[in-house]
């Protein structure tokens, strides 16, 4: 997990040098020429992974309790995407990777900190994934290079059973759809053009109760691994497509 791996920076070099480092990181890891490259090879969309953590504070760090800090720093390097895909014409799809808690016990994916209540433990966490993508929604809400909105990249979480820590076996998924409802309801207050992709729980393949859909401009993404590469190992999933009439 990124908090982690930041721990163990200002340990070996000192704050002032970790956070030389995450600059350096955060400007070259992404640039203008990766994106031409991208649209030059064929490519016709990027998938932003957000950590929440660049655009709000944690909860536990907010001054005031129940309120939100907005940081420039995400934001402002959304933009400078943004603008590079559309000058590519290409679109850029915002996917929540690291949502306020950490929405999955595989941590490396979530940065989930579990001395910290989870997003599924707090709804103060809740309420913050709500209000940043709602903000997220309003500021990109008319831009045509926006493919869509993400929500919450890989729910893994046992909500039913404790005991199975990634929601393999989870048969209603209530927490999380309702909180993809609430979070699509406050999108649409704002924007009513983009598409709304949902994940299931369990590295989002376990869709237990979270159909139907509740929006007419809605996909279904599945992220499937350890898998052979034939059409029998996805037939569920177009079975959703059929029976919903949902991408």
């Amino acid at each position: 997990p990124q908090h982690e791996i930041k721990s163990l920076f200002e340990e070996t070099v000192g704050v002032a040098n970790t956070n030389t480092f995450y600059e350096a990181w955060l400007s070259n890891h992404m640039r203008k020429i990766d994106v031409d490259s991208l649209a030059a090879w064929g490519f016709n969309s990027v998938r932003l992974a957000m950590h929440y953590n660049l655009y709000t504070l944690p909860i536990q760090d907010e001054p005031v309790p129940g309120e939100d800090t907005w940081l420039d720093k995400g934001f402002a390097m959304t933009d400078s995407l943004l603008e590079w895909c559309a000058e590519n014409e290409i679109y850029l799809i915002l996917d929540l990777h690291a949502a306020p808690g950490g929405q999955g016990h595989d941590a490396a994916i979530s940065d989930y900190d579990d001395s910290l209540p989870s997003l599924w433990e707090d709804e103060e966490n809740k309420r913050k994934t709500i209000a940043l993508w709602r903000r997220l929604a309003e500021r990109y809400s008319d831009h045509p290079w926006i493919g869509g909105y993400d929500l919450i990249n890989e729910p893994n979480w046992g909500f039913d059973d404790p005991n199975d820590l990634h929601g393999v076996s989870e048969q209603n998924n209530i927490p999380l759809r309702e909180l993809l409802v609430d979070i699509t309801n406050a999108i649409r207050e704002v924007d009513t053009n983009h598409i709304i992709f949902i994940e299931g729980n369990s590295w989002a393949n376990n869709y237990n109760g979270i159909f139907p859909p509740w929006d007419d401009n809605m996909v279904a993404s599945f992220h499937k691994y350890w898998t052979v590469n034939d059409k029998e190992s996805i037939q569920w999933m177009l079975d959703y497509r059929d029976e919903y009439n949902i991408p």
